[in-house]
């Protein structure tokens, strides 16, 4: 196959997902690089098939059909691309079978099991459980708990370079003694990667080398006051790669269809985004919110400008599976709040255990959309919370530490994620990104993540950020064109100003100006659109009108940015946050506002 991309004109590429294998053809037309046809078929890594690429086929024929183009000959691709026949190039992402999960094992829970969940995340593994020598568990809760874990792989640190050996080894000790098997391959010895303190590398190699394959890499933690997580993160895609995939079913003739690595699905999305995020100077925020988890991705700058990127998995909170999670976590209350009518909390709750039941099933009727758009509002607060908690920096260490504050970390640890920074919001997942109205996706965001100061909405428009980001790894300029002109469907900017409720009397919180010239007031507890031509670069300036508003440069600044118009214009929002629980007739007057009613 094609690998220069200077030679590449037809690309397809597939995510295999847990329940569903969706292929696009990515083609070099005159117009540039362009998505122009996709298939999609039931994934196939479970029995009684258990060939992942059964699946994949059947997406392919269902390109074939769409498009005209003779892709397959006797279940191989014919290459290079001429004309209606053969691609240059294939390419795949996956979490099928659950995606990559991983066990995370660490001395202190604040300081290296953190930054080792950190690390797992951002490669795309799923963490099944975070255990620490101060986790509060005995240790034979431990031992028993690894023990019925089935991890693809195992990371293991601890101890700063120099510093502690002994909770190290302790730790090494339990995993031999728990000796937990991997998911896939009968034979297969667990793979651990190890990332902690070097002075006890070839100890600890020499403890788990009788049940595991380990790797050594550079600790993820060599002082208190630094992550590297960069190397641990490296690892685990070799790992993912020649343990993991390679034992899967059918993945083997997977990775033979491809001259490039297979990556984890969520790393892929990771790439793409961070790619846009870095390249622009934008502080971003990524979600993908699905049927049983909901996945937050971020990229932020931190005190010293560099850009950090962090993702979380909030595994119990999802759309259909994971719904009564998201009833238990948030509340009934916190769920109807956002509906345009008044409604029963018996009837939520019963309205929703249906929905558990049939997790497959679509909302019906608008008032079944509107409650699922409300249960998508909890999941997307709940999952930035549990995500802000993660996503955090390190401010340096200059002073003398004592012992307290070196098992909590808290005196040199602060949150990326600054909602007034932020410049853009992209929603994913079928929820958001197949609302009826490209409105009621913006406002499901500006809710459930509670947006402030100026920022950016928009969505994946049919869930193309995977195929993107592995294609970014062979042509990123395609990927880039593509992204932006196929994938992200920019809907407005929402302007929310923050303010001090006993010291703000007036109403007119903030007046607009786009192109120095009034376009509107925003208006205290109270939602506007404002219709500008779409497309126009113009320059907004925000001016508050009283001393206690705050729109991201302190209170009583006004803000001015030069930006581009989305399809929607500007939502002005007047609401404080955090927002409190809202009565019905004002949620009706903000529907009948948009037009979602």
């Amino acid at each position: 196959m094609i690998t220069s991309k200077e030679d590449l004109t037809t690309v397809l590429v597939t995510d295999c997902g847990s329940t569903t294998t969706k292929a696009l053809l990515f083609e070099k037309t005159k117009s540039g690089w362009r998505q122009t046809f996709r298939g999609e078929a039931p994934t196939t890594v479970e029995k009684p098939v258990a060939d992942v690429t059964v699946g994949a086929l059947n997406a392919f024929k269902e390109i074939e059909e769409l498009s005209g183009r003779s892709i397959l000959k006797d279940k191989d691709f014919k290459t290079p691309a001429q004309k209606k026949e053969g691609i240059d190039l294939y390419l795949s992402t996956s979490s099928a079978g659950g995606g990559l999960q991983m066990l995370v094992c660490g001395v202190v829970k604040h300081i290296t099991t953190e930054s080792a969940e950190r690390a797992a995340l951002g490669a795309g593994g799923i963490v099944l459980d975070a255990v620490s020598a101060d986790d509060g568990r005995e240790d034979f809760e431990r031992v028993e708990k690894i023990r019925h874990l089935k991890p693809d792989i195992v990371l293991l640190c601890g101890g700063v370079d120099g510093g502690s050996t002994v909770h190290v080894i302790e730790m090494a000790e339990t995993i031999l003694a728990a000796a937990p098997r991997p998911r896939f391959g009968n034979t297969l010895q667990l793979p651990v990667i190890y990332a902690g303190n070097k002075n006890v590398a070839k100890e600890v190699e020499e403890i788990l080398s009788e049940i595991a394959k380990v790797l050594m890499v550079e600790n993820l933690r060599p002082t208190v006051d630094k992550e590297n997580l960069g190397p641990a993160r490296e690892a685990i895609h070799e790992f993912f790669l020649s343990h993991v995939m390679s034992h899967s079913p059918g993945y083997n003739k997977l990775l033979a269809w491809s001259p490039v690595p297979v990556m984890p699905t969520p790393a892929a999305v990771g790439d793409i985004m961070r790619t846009y995020a870095e390249k622009n100077n934008l502080n971003t925020l990524c979600v993908d919110i699905g049927g049983a988890t909901t996945d937050v991705f971020s990229v932020f700058k931190n005190k010293v400008g560099e850009f950090i990127f962090n993702r979380t998995v909030s595994a119990n909170l999802g759309m259909s599976y994971s719904i009564a999670n998201v009833l238990i976590e948030a509340g009934v209350e916190n769920i109807s709040r956002w509906l345009p009518s008044d409604v029963k909390d018996s009837e939520v709750k019963d309205r929703l255990r249906n929905k558990m039941i049939r997790p497959s099933s679509i909302p019906q009727t608008k008032n079944d959309l509107w409650l699922e758009q409300s249960v998508c509002r909890e999941a997307l607060r709940l999952s930035l919370e549990h995500h802000k908690s993660l996503a955090v920096g390190l401010s340096g260490v200059t002073q003398q530490r004592g012992i307290a504050s070196i098992f909590s970390q808290t005196s040199n640890r602060y949150e990326l994620v600054d909602q007034m920074k932020l410049d853009m919001v992209i929603g994913s997942g079928g929820v958001l990104s197949h609302a009826p109205e490209r409105l009621g996706a913006a406002l499901m965001m500006i809710d459930g993540f509670s947006l402030m100061g100026l920022t950016e909405i928009a969505v994946d428009s049919i869930f193309m950020m995977p195929h993107l980001g592995v294609l970014s790894s062979v042509h990123p300029e395609a990927a880039e064109e593509i992204f932006l002109n196929d994938c992200m469907v920019r809907i407005c900017h929402s302007i929310v100003p923050v303010y001090k409720e006993k010291a703000t009397k007036k109403l007119n919180l903030a007046r607009v100006f786009v192109n120095h010239k009034e376009v509107g007031i925003v208006i205290k507890n109270k939602i506007q659109r404002v219709d500008i031509p779409e497309g126009q670069v113009c320059e907004i300036r925000v001016e508050p009108l009283q001393k206690s508003v705050d729109l991201g440069n302190g209170q009583g600044e006004k803000i001015s940015k030069t930006i581009t118009v989305a399809e929607y214009g500007l939502i002005l929002d007047g609401r404080n946050r955090p927002i409190r629980n809202t009565k019905n007739e004002l949620q009706n007057e903000i529907y009948k506002e948009l037009g979602l009613l």
